[in-house]
């Protein structure tokens, strides 16, 4: 079998501008960068709002094992049966990846095998520079909160008054942005900087995060226009004054320069799949401290080009597909019509108790072998994870990766568990080794789900209180018995109040490994509360993000990072990404 680097490699390409031509666009609505990737000018949208919306489908997954279960590889697959096997108009929507990762453990997020966005290499590096422009003006602002603090140290009311500035007074103790930096690297989670004497700024614990846990990449994602990105520029509140008032970046003065700086990254960018259809990779926020979600202008656009739009959530149905309903479909106004939910064998029967999954390792043989009692109880997770989607009123689709030690007892049984639990459908698919003639009976399956009517309605009322919007992801979506706040939680509570930003969505950030804030608890934990430790604010991309446990904003590297496989070969092309 050929890597998945080989197969893309291998792949014949169309031209972007013929991608662009098949959906109707002119030369002048895109801007290409290179053959095979461009810029969708985003007045496209309005040119074609007459034209009425595709079928809005978001593909999530059951809580995922370390290894993840195939979402991406299932979207892309799923996109290229509607389109290149059953002659449907399609479009794929997901996000960009981080370097990080690329380079770190997870390797490379296009897709795999015969499933992938092409190029390759361009979806998981550079791109069209987005990622690079998200922490150019993160740091910008960074540089103005330490700058400002600095001058006026020096300088007296009467001075900076002369250069049009007032005191803002900010609480260095209140400030809570990082910088950034799109690699994996522990050892900048915690710096001091500000060393070295009073020319070099006033001395401060800070730290780096990495790109895409910045609010500018949030932001980037929800926006809905260049104006719109400009005003949750300045509402992007870095911390607090002496007497406990918020200060934002409009405050410093910074919000119209990262405005120009993100302008051009507000343009979806425009790839293929392998079998030609078109995608937008688009935006790449955290799935944790944020929605993890690609963007809203990038749907909106395909909406218009498309009878069928296949995105794509961050991790779980818990996490990534509540915050799709709950904050993005909010922002958009868009309306989904199905979910589909991916599922193997080999995580449901982790979550029976069966073994573990520790990635750089091979798979359990215990994994690999057919056990139907284990599959059975782990496929309580499953269950649990369609009931998240039908509480949403939305037809399910379970999608089950197929791979090769999988039986056809296995894959029976899920389907009639799946079925039983209120799924429309439960199909295996085997879109990595087959490509979209691989995904057909699931893309049928899918159709038929979209075409059923939607009773969608939102988890929880924006004007109610935060406890309560906490406590309804909580208690129906989680399976918790309660919400426990830890009292730096309730603080916020009072302030963010205070200040008015309780009308805000909530981003709940917790573990991905598990419906709980606890990794090691698999299947359907019972008998537990969640506990709240802080809640923060992200007010420009316009959320709270309550921390339930340790989140990590800025990965580390493994011990055999992926990087070291990374290199040109004697014909200068890459080799030993996947």
């Amino acid at each position: 079998m050929l890597s998945d680097l080989e197969i893309a490699q291998a792949a014949t390409l169309k031209p972007i501008l013929d991608i662009a031509k098949s959906l109707g666009l002119e030369a002048s609505d895109v801007d290409p960068y290179g053959w095979y990737k461009a810029k969708v000018h985003l007045d496209v949208e309005k040119k074609l709002q007459d034209r009425p919306n595709a079928k809005y489908i978001d593909v999530t997954a059951i809580t995922p094992t370390p290894l993840g279960e195939g979402k991406t590889t299932t979207t892309v697959g799923l996109s290229q049966a509607l389109g290149a096997e059953l002659g449907k108009r399609v479009f794929t929507c997901i996000r960009q990846p981080s370097m990080g990762p690329t380079f770190g453990i997870k390797g490379g997020a296009a897709g795999g095998g015969y499933s992938q966005i092409v190029p390759m290499e361009d979806f998981n590096l550079h791109l069209t520079g987005d990622i690079h422009a998200v922490g150019v003006a993160h740091n910008l602002l960074a540089a103005a909160v330490d700058g400002r603090m600095l001058h006026e140290f020096r300088l007296g009311d009467k001075a900076l008054a002369k250069i049009g500035l007032k005191r803002l007074n900010i609480d260095p103790f209140s400030i809570l942005l990082n910088r950034v930096v799109d690699v994996e690297d522990a050892a900048m989670r915690q710096i001091v900087i500000g060393l070295g004497g009073e020319k070099n700024g006033i001395p401060r614990q800070t730290g780096f995060d990495i790109t895409v846990a910045s609010e500018v990449m949030a932001i980037l994602a929800l926006a809905t226009s260049v104006e719109d990105m400009r005003a949750r520029m300045g509402r992007i509140n870095i911390g607090t004054d002496t007497a406990g008032n918020p200060i934002t970046a409009e405050d410093l003065g910074v919000a119209g320069a990262m405005t120009v700086l993100m302008k051009d990254a507000l343009m979806p960018n425009l790839m293929q799949t392998l079998q030609n259809t078109p995608a937008f990779v688009h935006a790449g926020p955290f799935a944790n401290i944020a929605h993890g979600n690609s963007s809203v202008v990038a749907d909106k656009i395909a909406v218009k080009l498309s009878d069928y739009v296949i995105t794509e959530s961050g991790f779980g149905a818990d996490i990534g597909m509540e915050k799709f309903f709950d904050i993005k479909c909010r922002v958009s106004g868009l309306i989904p019509n199905a979910v589909v939910l991916v599922a193997t064998v080999r995580a449901l029967k982790m979550h029976g108790g069966l073994g573990k999954v520790v990635p750089g390792k091979p798979l359990p043989v215990e994994l690999t072998t057919e056990n139907l009692e284990y599959l059975e109880k782990g496929a309580e997770n499953l269950k649990a994870h369609i009931g998240i989607a039908r509480r949403f009123g939305i037809p399910v689709v379970v999608a089950i990766n197929r791979f090769s030690p999988d039986t056809d007892r296995e894959i029976e049984l899920i389907r009639k568990i799946s079925i039983d639990a209120g799924a429309e459908d439960a199909v295996p698919s085997e879109h990595w080794a087959k490509g979209g003639a691989g995904a057909v009976d699931l893309a049928k399956a899918v159709m038929k789900a979209a075409d059923k009517p939607s009773e969608f309605k939102f988890l929880y009322p924006l004007d109610a209180p935060i406890k309560d919007k906490i406590e309804a992801i909580a208690t129906q979506v989680y399976g918790a018995d309660g919400v426990d706040y830890m009292p730096e939680a309730e603080e916020k509570v009072k302030l963010y109040t205070r200040f008015g930003y309780d009308n805000l969505p909530i981003c709940m950030a917790k573990t991905h490994l598990s419906l709980s804030h606890d990794p090691a608890l698999k299947g359907v934990p019972k008998g537990w509360r969640l506990p709240i430790r802080d809640i923060r604010a992200s007010v420009g991309a316009g959320f709270l993000y309550p921390l339930c446990g340790d989140m990590r904003t800025m990965p580390g590297l493994p011990r055999r990072p992926v990087f070291m496989d990374v290199d040109l070969d004697e014909n200068g092309k890459v080799k030993g990404l996947f």
